[in-house]
């Protein structure tokens, strides 16, 4: 397989969180990128066109919705997988999100790593 499709681009501004998820991938042979704001995020996601992203809404800088809107303008990051994950659970969030074709929507407390990380490889077809 394609080794940029086995990539995953973790935008997250929770080092601990940010390292549990890359743990976790790294152990299923997948290939982590990391950002700890948006703005950051855009710049690798522009320059490394990462399988997936996990994107964090809520980050100092340049927030997740923002980045999105961001990547959506670029030829490459317009069809880019994006997962978010965030704390908020406002609905009008969800459909903004939505809107942008994003591929599925997270709420933190709700998930565990494992369940991302399926996610994940499911969006890039690893079985």
């Amino acid at each position: 397989m394609d080794q940029i499709k086995k990539t995953v681009l973790i935008v997250e501004d929770e080092p601990s969180l940010q390292r549990a998820l890359g743990d976790h991938f790294s152990r299923e042979g997948i290939s982590v990128l990391s950002a700890k704001n948006g703005q950051e995020g855009l710049e690798v996601a522009l320059r490394e066109h990462p399988g997936v992203i996990l994107l964090d809404i809520v980050m100092p800088v340049m927030d997740g919705m923002t980045m999105l809107t961001k990547l959506r303008e670029d030829v490459w990051g317009k069809d880019a997988h994006v997962i978010l994950l965030t704390n908020l659970v406002d609905n009008k969030e969800i459909v903004e999100a939505m809107k942008t074709g994003v591929f599925d929507y997270l709420v933190k407390s709700d998930w565990k790593i494992d369940d991302v990380v399926e996610k994940v490889k499911q969006k890039l077809g690893i079985e």
